[in-house]
């Protein structure tokens, strides 16, 4: 009696949880349509968590795990072949179901608090060289504090991350947080659609902005030669040790920027932040000077840490995608299948994320694999 009240009550939450992918269209024609939706996007995250990476896994995932897919949903007809996985989510609208995802995550997390970075990574080896289409570059948006995808959108190529960051702040709700961008997204409307959404920025500056980035290192220079001494600054320093390495970073936020603004008009600037980092590793010196935009009245103690926040994206999320997930081994490439692939990873990764325990990422995918109750636990969630 005790374990027909679990899987029930996990049946229900399921229900929740698919609810939230309920308007996604299915473009099959509805009267030979096998395999409900929800049961393919169902088995395809289960697997997924428990394992899978690619549709061959998923297919045999699906034959052997037949009684725990049933906990959840009928699979009246059991599960497709990998190749009819395949042709299914191919043709899902990828931007409809990303959609549903950010909405699901909304919902999961709460307004994002922090700091939320956006970047963008490349899965290798989903293009195609025979007829020249070329991998598909994810941008995601991503809570650093909270370590879990908020969001994300497909474009062809790395330099199309212009026209996606917009898009992707569309979808997202970010009162009161604050974006991180390299510099590919410093651009003057990415700015003002940050500063119109009520959140603030910081943006990396380099020779992309070239008479901004001009200005700022003529300011500085001739500043730093005078000690500072003409304009309104403050100065944090940090030092850090780890694995041999010894770096010291000190950051000069230039409080003083109307200068800036008269000569650029600059949505929502408030500071100009320097930071110059110096690298000590088996007896080498490196040197490294960093210049970022942004629209926060913060001293540079608090905004150097806003700063470092910004790489939890590459370390918490691109690694964990390429050596967790094995992202770039992925050879998914027909049509919206590569982008709904990659959304469906990102769905497994935040899930995986919130369980609770100290094992790691790693070690609790393995449980998912080799423990049922465990995997109902985290979709249940």
């Amino acid at each position: 009696m005790e374990d027909t009240r679990t899987d029930c009550a996990a049946f229900d939450e399921t229900v929740v949880f698919l609810s939230y992918f309920k308007d996604l269209k299915d473009p099959r024609q509805q009267g030979k349509v096998t395999y409900p939706l929800d049961e393919i996007l169902l088995l395809c995250l289960l697997a997924v968590l428990a394992g899978a990476e690619t549709f061959v896994d998923i297919a045999l995932f699906g034959c052997k795990k037949r009684e725990l897919l049933r906990r959840f949903r009928p699979f009246k007809e059991g599960t497709p072949a990998h190749d009819h996985l395949g042709d299914i989510l191919a043709v899902l609208d990828a931007e409809q179901f990303q959609r549903c995802f950010v909405a699901w995550v909304a919902a999961l997390t709460g307004a994002p608090e922090g700091v939320i970075a956006i970047d963008g990574k490349t899965s290798r080896r989903s293009g195609r060289k025979q007829d020249g289409a070329p991998a598909i570059h994810m941008v995601s948006a991503f809570a650093a504090r909270q370590r879990l995808v908020l969001g994300q959108v497909k474009v062809a190529e790395k330099s199309n991350e212009i026209i996606a960051i917009p898009k992707l702040l569309d979808m997202l709700a970010i009162d009161g947080a604050i974006v991180t961008i390299d510099a590919m997204g410093c651009q003057r409307d990415i700015a003002q659609k940050v500063v119109n959404k009520k959140a603030d920025y910081v943006l990396a500056l380099k020779g992309n902005q070239g008479s901004l980035r001009q200005d700022v290192d003529l300011f500085v220079a001739e500043q730093k030669a005078a000690g500072f001494k003409d304009t309104e600054i403050s100065r944090d320093q940090t030092v850090d040790g780890d694995h041999g390495r010894i770096e010291t970073r000190t950051t000069t936020v230039i409080h003083d920027v109307a200068w800036l603004q008269e000569r650029h008009d600059w949505p929502g600037l408030k500071a100009v932040v320097m930071v110059e980092s110096t690298r000590e590793t088996a007896g080498k010196i490196e040197q490294e000077t960093r210049f970022y935009i942004t629209s926060l009245v913060l001293l540079a103690n608090l905004l150097d840490p806003i700063i470092r926040s910004h790489w939890a994206i590459e370390n918490s999320l691109h690694w964990v995608l390429d050596m967790i997930f094995r992202d770039d081994e992925c050879r998914v490439r027909t049509d919206h299948a590569p982008a709904n692939f990659a959304t469906i990873r990102h769905m497994a990764h935040n899930l995986i994320r919130k369980a609770p325990g100290k094992a790691s990422l790693r070690l609790k995918r393995k449980a998912a694999g080799w423990d049922d109750d465990f995997l109902a636990e985290l979709i249940a969630r």
